[in-house]
């Protein structure tokens, strides 16, 4: 995972090159016809509503027409508001736990998993085997195992040739690009320390009704277990978290931290956590997030340097230094990176954002391990030394179970206190 500051610059000139130009056989489609994009999506709740919107327009913006070829969620609820929004037959639209099955067999040539992040590794590993250009959104997992099937997954759709977007934005957007380059060029020197905020609210919690199961509401209200969304230490900071590996060219070795819960009553997610990475050469940085109405809100990056520093993709100062060209078609990160995703998979030089997205959710349940337990806890101890009991722990919900018709919710209001031995109620 070590990069040299010049093959990292190399690296970011070729992903921004691809971000600013239009191919060939794209800007044909662009002046002799629109062409049409299959895209299948599973997974239809908020996040759907943005991404698929994105998608959309950063098919536009080069030449090409959507044709959503199917639309897959747990509840026909949700996939048939979806459908209605964007004009989709209802024959085109599947429900149920084993839903993304269809997704599977049918002829999408993209697809777009936006489920809760439990069901991430499974859904994934079935797209590859199908032969699908996969987006995943973040996190990718919530556990140690879930990670490195992500990357065992990634690896096999290189070999396939098949391109794998992470949802990420940040990686695609003109003002990360540019500090990362420039960072990367030594302009602010070596990085000695710095923060990675994610401070706001509880974005939103489904009170429980009568009807729904165990596995219904765990799935409706997934934002606020643990189990489902890998706590907001890994369903939202995970992208400051991405940002620091990014930006600093390897991972943390280890993680000591605390957390809580002060006010939030649903699920069983902490509410704060304050986290010490450890990134080795005496690096430290302050990993810092929080979910709670009524207090002071920030989201953000900052690292300090020898020469100078940088605000993630804001204000850097440091030495001048020189870099590649950077353009984009759209200044949004959020478009760019579909255009990005769809532009390497047509070019045949698939872009692969598996195993760096998989590896900043591997950091962000390092993390929620160590404020949970106590612990101090290492990054190996999950990634490769099985002897580990982090190693193979998993969240006491598995996907399987969902399909089995065998899920048991965990206790709500009921959240890990340290030092009491093994608080997390994994398997």
């Amino acid at each position: 995972m070590l990069q040299s500051r010049r093959s990292f610059v190399r690296a970011a000139a070729t992903s921004v090159a691809a971000a600013s130009v239009v191919l060939p056989h794209l800007q044909a489609a662009h002046h002799g016809g629109a062409k049409k994009v299959k895209l299948a999506v599973v997974g239809t709740g908020g996040r759907s509503r943005r991404d698929i919107p994105n998608f959309i327009k950063g098919c536009e913006l080069i030449g090409l027409e959507v044709d959503i070829v199917m639309l897959a969620d747990a509840f026909e609820d949700m996939v048939m508001e979806a459908a209605e929004s964007y004009g989709v037959p209802k024959d085109r639209c599947v429900w149920g736990w084993e839903a993304y099955k269809k997704v599977a067999e049918s002829d999408a040539e993209f697809v777009m998993l936006i489920t809760p992040p439990l069901f991430r590794p499974l859904h994934f590993d079935m797209m590859v085997e199908a032969g699908k250009h996969v987006m995943l959104e973040k996190p990718v997992a919530v556990d140690a195992p879930g990670c490195r099937r992500v990357i065992a997954a990634g690896e096999k759709a290189k070999k396939m040739g098949l391109a794998v977007l992470a949802g990420t934005q940040r990686r695609h957007q003109f003002t990360y690009l540019r500090n990362a380059a420039k960072v990367a060029a030594g302009a602010i020197g070596d990085i000695v320390g710095g923060q990675i905020l994610w401070n706001t609210t509880v974005p939103w919690i489904k009170d429980r009704k009568p009807a729904w199961s165990d596995a219904d509401y765990l799935v409706r209200n997934w934002l606020n277990w643990a189990e489902m969304s890998a706590d907001h230490l890994g369903e939202q900071h995970v992208h400051n978290i991405d940002v620091a590996n990014w930006f600093i060219g390897r991972l943390p070795v280890s993680a000591i931290g605390y957390g809580g819960r002060a006010r939030r009553e649903s699920g069983n997610n902490y509410d704060f956590f304050s986290l010490d990475l450890d990134y080795g050469k005496g690096l430290h940085i302050h990993s810092q997030c929080r979910q709670i109405a009524g207090t002071y809100s920030r989201v953000g990056e900052a690292f300090e340097g020898t020469k100078g520093e940088v605000l993630g993709g804001g204000k850097i100062t440091g030495d001048d230094v020189s870099i590649p060209d950077i353009s984009v078609l759209d200044q949004d990160g959020s478009v760019q990176e579909m255009i990005d995703w769809v532009q390497s998979a047509r070019s045949g030089n698939p872009l692969n954002e598996a195993q760096q997205i998989a590896e900043a959710t591997a950091v962000a349940v390092m993390g929620r391990y160590a404020a949970y337990t106590g612990e101090f806890v290492r990054m190996r101890d999950l990634m490769a030394n099985a002897s580990s009991p982090h190693y193979s722990y998993q969240v006491s919900v598995q996907p399987e179970d969902f399909e089995r018709g065998s899920v048991v919710m965990p206790p709500e209001n009921v959240v890990a206190v340290p030092g009491n031995g093994d608080p997390i109620r994994r398997r």
